[in-house]
């Protein structure tokens, strides 16, 4: 739902309401400072900024970008080095200065594997996150086992990797295409934990999911015919519980296969959706609130404004 407007004020009202406020906060300054003098108590420091936040203030050209301010390195994982999953790619921040970064892993869909996803790993990372791509045990892997192995992938990350310093395994996220946008739900669901889950025109029999409990954005293809937005995000979608942060994106005119090739309109919701609930970042809202209107590259979006606190 939309995020509710104010109500009406007059100008007259407004300005006394600003002479007020003006007159409280020099008041309150002066019984600070005097306190301070007379007591030696020092006055209450301001609250802190956000501790997570990463980059510059974001702007329409910067989320739309193929590349953010952060210059970005990789690992290659191999599959005989893991267990629970099949290997993969690390993308991570190359600095050392900025703190710890939230990570997500990502799941190819059915047959696939790492490289149809690959385009997101750089994109994301040099946006501040720390970003695996995975292959999964078997391309005939059905989302059950999908979601199993990105939490082991997860883990990995958090626990084994050669860039888990890098890492705030409190902040973590899912992703995935087709069959693994099916496994970041099931994921979600089972680690509640988990700060975001975005499925990419996910595949999936289970449709009700009414208990999961994590931030999700469900990404949905307009012209998709293996996994109908009819049959499979729209239901996925309705059934998260309306409390939750959640919000449903479908891209105009796009086939099951828009989340394999870079697409502007995905990563900018996906990276937008990813910094307010990985990073707690509110600087983000503004690209999620008001709820973005249908336009050439949306034919539907549905949701509700995030919630604070």
């Amino acid at each position: 739902m939309a995020a509710l407007t104010s109500l009406p004020t007059t100008s007259g009202s407004s300005e006394k309401s600003s002479r007020h406020r003006g007159w409280r906060a020099r008041a309150a300054g002066v019984v600070l400072a005097a306190l301070a003098l007379t007591t030696g108590v020092a006055a209450p420091a301001p609250a802190a900024a956000n501790p997570y936040e990463r980059g510059p203030d974001p702007t329409t050209a910067s989320i739309e970008a193929a590349r953010g301010s952060f210059a970005t390195s990789t690992v290659t994982v191999a599959r005989s080095a893991v267990t629970g999953f099949g290997g993969g790619t690390i993308y991570y921040p190359t600095t050392t200065t900025d703190g710890t970064f939230g990570a997500l892993s990502i799941s190819p869909g059915f047959t696939g594997t790492q490289s149809t996803i690959a385009w997101l790993g750089p994109r994301l990372a040099s946006q501040g996150f720390v970003v695996f791509t995975i292959d999964t045990l078997s391309g005939w892997d059905f989302p059950d086992s999908r979601g199993r192995q990105l939490l082991a992938s997860l883990d990995y990350l958090t626990q084994q990797s050669s860039v888990r310093s890098r890492v705030d395994s409190s902040r973590l996220a899912v992703s995935g295409h087709s069959m693994g946008g099916g496994g970041s739900l099931e994921a979600a669901r089972s680690r509640p934990s988990l700060r975001a889950a975005v499925p990419l025109t996910g595949w999936d029999l289970n449709t009700n999911w009414s208990t999961l409990r994590v931030p999700t954005l469900i990404v949905g293809a307009q012209s998709d015919t293996t996994a109908p937005v009819a049959s499979h995000s729209i239901p996925f979608y309705t059934s998260l519980p309306s409390t939750l942060d959640r919000a449903y994106l479908e891209l105009r005119g796009a086939s099951h296969s828009a989340p394999t090739s870079p697409n502007t309109t995905l990563a900018k919701y996906t990276l937008s959706w990813l910094k307010r609930f990985i990073d707690n970042d509110t600087r983000y809202e503004q690209f999620l609130c008001p709820i973005p209107a249908t336009s050439t590259s949306i034919s539907d979006y549905r949701g509700n404004c995030p919630h604070n606190g």
